[in-house]
């Protein structure tokens, strides 16, 4: 990079423990070529004024909300070779210069509060921070090369803090602050940042560095995590056959309570429960730390499928407002359904586990009624304003293109294993997608992965397609289950914590009542939080915000609100008190009996051999076979 022709961006913080990230940004004025014959004349070269665009994006790439980062930007202030240059803001989210001459140095700064996988935090702890909630973007340089010079705060509680980042360097020592470079804007804000005192895991897959920086309180088992993550990692670079970058980094901010990841093109930003890592000296796996792995497998994955596999409109469009795409069903459902399926084929976990896994997702599907209403296309293009912004009423109005996704997933790959009598998979059209359009850069266009399942498998999947995608009637997996030796049945749920599991046998149904609504615990009151549509709940009035007292006349409490409700006689009057802001009210429900929303599975050990080797072929890829692909 020359000085001529790249922007420098600078941070630091002179106040951490004021959340403040302090910035700079130094713009070159363009080369100027002489006019012909002025050299031999000796005429000058005089740099016209320029006018400058400077904006902040509203959303960043892999959380498809609105955010508005500009909010937290604090006065951008300008000068050039003249002296000070007056900013005029024109809209939430930029600000235009005029008559600027020579280099052009912006400051600003920006609060760093939201400890979060998508924008910046900064206290006397640690600092971290996504490009995209920070760096100013320049109108007309975007594809200009970027150096980005970042400064230990001005503090002495950053003294022992180290950096991580997959940026490249550009002088910064490994692990430290200093000199940093980018090819472009985009590359800037795909590379987040941590600094703090971190744990290292540092391991290596197919010969690439790769590392684990785990930020915040924690007394992890370092070694395991080390051992762990690298069978993830190699399953998925042998799924697309190549590992398309030269380090990998996974940024882990640790918490007592929190849950959630971001993708980007060299590395990851996760949080995740204190408790959901390995301890040391505990053999057993935890839930929380098999939900941890799916998370680092789910973020892994999206190396190719979201940051180089990615709908054309994405590439196409900007970040300054909503992208709409219906194909969020396959980037994000696809993706849903193969972190945990490569929990079990990299042994992980059994598969036992994971079919338990899967038998709580169809039933997070089936015991919303939002699935009858809107199709996992509408919830792709709606993810902006329906999923992204839920409310009380969203089990009643939406699907989640995540989960649903992964069971559509799921049902594309047992048909496809099946009609083709296990000559083709899923995955062979995740390879040519890879092939196609990861290696390429050519963005997808709406109906690709389709049109390509078909092409590739040689099947007519177009009923599939027209069921699956475009209407809102529920998949039957029961047959396709069937084909892998896999027993699938609906039942009632047994309490509000059950999502069904994988059992040895189908025991007899019991009969419950139920009322159709959703509560928390909320210190000792009983919060509805969900009211289902045309359930006995809402037909005596019940509404969301309600604070549920009395069954019966008798109060509710922790150790009683279950009974009070499985005891309900279906088909009679019930009396519910309940408060309503300030105000006690009475209803008069009557109970019906539980839905069979619940989805349990069982293996069948004596299923036909035919079945039980789909089965094998299905949950034991051998990554050895995938330099036959």
């Amino acid at each position: 990079m020359t000085a001529s022709s790249t922007l420098h961006y600078r941070i630091g913080s002179q106040k951490p423990r004021a959340h403040l990230f302090d910035l700079g940004l130094s713009i070159p004025a363009p080369a100027l070529e002489p006019a012909p014959g002025a050299q031999a004349r000796g005429d000058a070269i005089h740099e016209a004024p320029r006018n400058l665009r400077l904006s902040l994006p509203a959303w960043i790439p892999g959380s498809y909300m609105i955010r508005d980062f500009a909010r937290h930007l604090i006065k951008v202030q300008a000068q050039d070779a003249t002296g000070p240059l007056r900013v005029e803001k024109s809209d939430k989210q930029t600000w235009h210069l005029h008559g600027a001459l020579g280099t052009v140095h912006i400051r600003y700064q920006v609060h760093a509060g939201e400890l979060s996988v998508r924008a910046a935090h900064l206290d006397h702890t640690h600092g971290y921070f996504n490009g995209a909630s920070l760096f100013l973007q320049v109108a007309d340089y975007e594809h200009w090369p970027c150096a980005l010079e970042i400064e230990r705060p001005a503090d002495p509680c950053s003294a022992d803090w180290r950096l991580a980042t997959s940026l490249p360097s550009a002088g910064a020592p490994a692990w430290g602050f200093g000199r940093y470079r980018a090819a472009d804007y985009a590359e800037l804000i795909d590379h987040p940042v941590e600094m703090g005192p971190f744990a290292l895991v540092e391991f290596s897959v197919r010969g690439i560095p790769h590392a684990m920086a785990i930020s915040g309180q924690q007394r992890a088992d370092l070694d395991r995590l080390g051992q762990d993550l690298p069978r993830i990692c190699e399953q998925h670079a042998a799924l697309f056959g190549e590992l398309p970058l030269e380090r990998y980094l996974f940024l882990t901010q640790v918490v007592g309570s929190g849950y959630g990841g971001l993708e980007h093109r060299a590395s990851a930003s996760l949080i995740c429960n204190r408790d959901d890592l390995p301890q040391v000296q505990v053999s057993d796996q935890s839930e929380g730390y098999r939900r941890f792995l799916g998370l680092c497998s789910h973020e892994y994955f999206h190396l190719w499928n979201v940051k180089r596999i990615r709908p054309r409109v994405f590439a196409e469009q900007g970040l300054e407002r909503e992208v709409h795409t219906r194909l969020l069903w396959a980037f994000e459902g696809i993706t849903s359904y193969y972190d945990d399926l490569t929990l079990a084929r990299a042994g992980l976990i059994s598969p036992k586990d994971y079919l338990g896994l899967l038998a709580n997702s169809i039933s997070r599907v089936l015991r919303d009624p939002g699935r009858l209403r809107q199709t996992v296309t509408e919830s792709s293009f709606d993810a902006w304003t329906k999923f992204y912004q839920q409310d009380a009423n969203a089990p009643n109005a939406i699907v989640s293109y995540y989960t649903k996704g992964a069971l559509i997933a799921l049902a594309l790959d047992l048909t496809i294993r099946h009609r083709s009598n296990g000559r083709h998979s899923l995955d062979d059209l995740m390879r040519a997608l890879w092939q196609r359009h990861g290696r390429t850069g050519i963005g997808v266009p709406e109906r690709a992965p389709e049109a390509l399942a078909a092409d590739i498998t040689g099947l007519d999947l177009q009923a599939f397609f027209d069921q699956a995608l475009d209407d809102t009637a529920d998949l039957d997996l029961e047959p396709l289950l069937a084909t892998v030796g896999i027993a699938m049945r609906l039942r009632p749920a047994r309490d509000a914590k059950d999502l069904g599991c994988l059992c040895k046998q189908f025991k007899p149904v019991e009969r419950k009542a139920s009322i159709g609504a959703r509560f928390q615990l909320q210190g000792t009151e009983f919060k509805l939080t969900a009211v289902i549509n045309d359930r006995p709940a809402e037909r005596a009035g019940l509404a969301p915000g309600d604070i549920l007292v009395a069954i019966d006349g008798l109060r509710v409490d922790p150790d009683t609100v279950e009974t009070l409700l499985a005891l309900c006689p279906i088909g009679q009057p019930v009396v519910v008190h309940a408060f309503r802001r300030d105000e006690l009210h009475r209803f008069e429900l009557i109970p019906e009996a539980a839905p069979h929303d619940i989805c349990e599975l069982m293996l069948l050990e004596d299923a036909p051999p035919a079945a039980q080797q789909a089965r094998t072929a299905w949950l034991h890829r051998d990554i050895r076979d995938s330099s036959n692909h």
